[in-house]
């Protein structure tokens, strides 16, 4: 039968299945021929939080969700208007959130009696009609890659695992991605195995040629390249571009980089990322423990280096202790916090913005620090590059908040041009030789102290967790320096503010309700705003990036709205806080299931506020 091709402006896809199935690196190598076409983009990984879940099992199904459009985007889509399933169970999990009408690919060898037992199916669903209302493919791509790979003389095992590269093959051949870029990973990725090579490119080919000669398969699809800024772009995903950040700081403030972390999960691919950089100065130190992660950074950065750390909500909980210790000895320090699901080891996999009062609050005694949050994957390289620069000026830790979704999602990112980006100088002691060297004075209007490096002649001092001396730096328990230095302290950070840039409100800049949003929910919600506006709803749209201190006009702001609406993936955290400063009685908008928001909830919300 003749092929059609259809143009269409976007489109999302899930691909879903066993954890052993691959879906994971399947979204990944589609993400990255989108990205090479130009479509703008966002993915959404989700998988278990057990390494290898029962096969077969509705536990154990993983996921990867891509959004992309040659249109901006801003989320990684609500309903997949396309679903991949590997087996039942993935079939199960998934089909109440297809579209209705959508496209359903299913891999019918894994449809047996056992596995539709284990998906708690009575009746096999590609038979009993109750997928009528989309639009089924049913493929055998086990028997259809063992025929590909039939002269090969490799075992079963392994032509069984490259049934994802058939099911990626058809995929590129029905929305017209390119096959090479993805030949080429293999070919790099497994140069030592040219078996593993051969038999996936193999089965990708076939995937391909199936979806372009079989009858079953009569249109495929078309997105043209978006309208993007000029520049050259990347496909990055939020912990690579955390890594770049601090590296960037660490080139722009001319100093040695030390991230020192203790591998937790969705964090530690920010250490895996920074330890290919040693060729910029870059030391990672992979710690026996969260304690160690951070203690060892506070020592780097004792020792004039840009320090980091890096984590996710339960690391944080044994941190606190030595965050203190940094806020006491006032040496700079960068802390990222990868939220997930708690508490306690809670959804380790999924996604949270439940840290918030931990963040601001999470330490004993007043220890106040500087709050910056990411909005999207790509923005995390900007936070990290300004909360290193908070951190180097101000001498004082500072959190940079992240999650789940934001750190392991990616997105295209315009790779900026290091000599464009603001130089850094950090606060070493400028002082004569001769002059007296006192640790703990104050830069007037920044009120940080100088950094000297240790071993400095004439230069010695003292630091530690007990209580300083204003100016000496000696340890001081008198009742009045202790509060002289408490108030220092907190009204350093408070000085921060400067250094904040205005509050921009994007749709209606005053009328009937404002969105609020701080961290990754600043997607969804921007996506909600496009369509409410073209509903003619009197809204706009504010995003919070640092939320400690806030922003100076972000009470004015508030004063122009009649309503104001806060999704958050908490059960209000932020909005605890704007009712306690500014005496708001904010809208709350609260869904803590470990995944994003859906850009209806956030329409359905405001249509609800806004009658």
């Amino acid at each position: 039968m003749p092929k059609t091709l259809k143009h269409i402006d976007d489109v999302t896809i899930r691909f879903a299945g066993d954890s052993g199935d691959g879906m994971q690196l399947t979204g990944d190598r589609f993400t990255s021929a989108t990205a090479i076409i130009g479509n703008d983009l966002s993915t959404l990984p989700d998988y278990p939080a057990e390494i290898r879940a029962p096969a077969g099992s509705l536990a154990g199904v993983s996921a990867f969700q891509l959004h992309f459009s040659s249109q901006e985007i801003f989320s990684p889509g609500d309903n997949p208007d396309v679903l991949v399933a590997m087996n039942p169970a993935a079939l199960k999990v998934h089909l109440k959130e297809l579209t209705r009408g959508g496209i359903i690919i299913v891999n019918t060898a894994s449809f047996t009696a056992k596995n539709l037992k284990l998906a708690q199916y009575e009746t096999n669903p590609l038979d009993d009609k109750s997928l009528r209302d989309y639009v089924v493919y049913p493929v055998d791509m086990s028997r259809l890659v063992a025929h590909a790979c039939e002269d090969m003389g490799i075992t079963t095992k392994t032509v069984e695992r490259t049934k994802n590269m058939f099911a990626l093959g058809v995929l590129y051949w029905m929305y017209n991605r390119p096959m090479d870029t993805t030949i080429k990973w293999l070919k790099q990725k497994f140069a030592k195995k040219p078996e593993i090579v051969e038999a996936n490119t193999r089965a990708l080919q076939a995937g391909f040629n199936y979806g372009s000669t079989n009858r079953i398969f009569t249109t495929n699809y078309k997105v043209d390249a978006a309208k993007l800024n000029p520049g050259t772009y990347r496909n990055i995903s939020g912990n690579q571009a955390t890594a770049l950040g601090l590296v960037a700081a660490s080139v722009r403030a001319n100093l040695p980089l030390f991230y020192g972390s203790y591998p937790i999960t969705p964090a530690s691919d920010i250490l895996h990322h920074l330890a290919g950089f040693r060729n910029f100065k870059v030391k990672t130190f992979q710690a026996e423990d969260e304690i160690a992660g951070i203690t060892s950074a506070i020592g780097a950065a004792f020792a004039g280096s840009l320090a980091a750390t890096g984590t996710s909500g339960p690391g944080v909980a044994l941190k606190t202790e030595a965050m203190g210790l940094a806020v006491m000895t006032e040496l700079p320090l960068v802390i990222v916090n990868v939220q997930r699901g708690g508490p306690a080891t809670g959804l380790p996999t999924k996604t949270e913005q439940a840290d918030l009062f931990q963040a601001l609050y999470g330490r004993n005694g007043e220890a106040p620090i500087p709050v910056i949050s990411a909005r999207s994957p790509g923005d995390c390289f900007a936070a990290a590059f300004e909360a290193a620069q908070v951190a180097l000026k101000y001498m004082t830790p500072v959190m940079v908040l992240t999650d789940g979704y934001v750190g392991n999602g990616s997105e295209p990112w315009i790779i900026p041009n290091v000599a464009d980006l603001p130089e850094i100088k950090p606060n070493f002691f400028q002082g004569d030789e001769d002059e007296a060297f006192l640790p703990y004075k104050r830069n007037p209007d920044t009120l940080a102290r100088d950094w000297v490096a240790p071993g400095t002649p004439g230069r010695e001092h003292r630091i530690g967790g007990l209580e300083k001396e204003d100016g000496s730096g000696n340890v001081n328990y008198d009742p009045e320096n202790h509060h002289k230095m408490v108030t220092l302290r907190d009204e350093k950070i408070k000085r921060v503010v400067e250094d904040i840039r205005p509050c921009r409100i994007i749709g209606e800049q005053e009328g009937d309700l404002l969105i609020l949003t701080w961290g990754s929910t600043r997607g969804a919600a921007r996506a909600a705003l496009q369509k409410l506006l073209k509903e003619g709803k009197s809204v706009g749209h504010m995003h919070l990036r640092w939320l400690n201190p806030l922003p100076q006009d972000l009470g004015g702001i508030l004063d122009k709205f009649e309503k104001i609406l806060i999704p958050e993936i908490n059960l209000g955290q932020l909005a605890q806080i704007i009712r306690a400063r500014y005496l708001k009685e904010p809208h709350q908008l609260n869904l803590v299931r470990g995944r994003p928001f859906l850009t209806r909830e956030i329409m359905d919300k405001v249509n609800e506020l806004t009658g």
